[in-house]
């Protein structure tokens, strides 16, 4: 039996991700890495550890109902 990872398995590896980037995104798509400086937000090295906290998932689309759905 597979285990799967909290928010699903299909998430890319990235630095802003990571248990080690310092901070938030800035502007223009860098952050601070605690081992390697400013990257890319995109980039992950060796040292990548996953970190699920840092990551904010994709909003649910809203279905509008009506009365008639609630109806018997």
């Amino acid at each position: 039996m597979a285990i799967t990872k909290l928010f699903g398995n299909k998430i890319a590896p990235a630095c802003k991700y990571c248990e080690n980037a310092k901070g938030k995104v800035m502007g223009d798509g860098m952050i601070l890495c605690g081992r390697k400086g400013v990257v890319s937000s995109e980039y992950n090295c060796r040292a990548y550890i996953y970190d699920p906290l840092k990551r904010i998932p994709a909003k649910r689309v809203k279905q509008k109902f009506s009365q008639e759905d609630f109806t018997l």
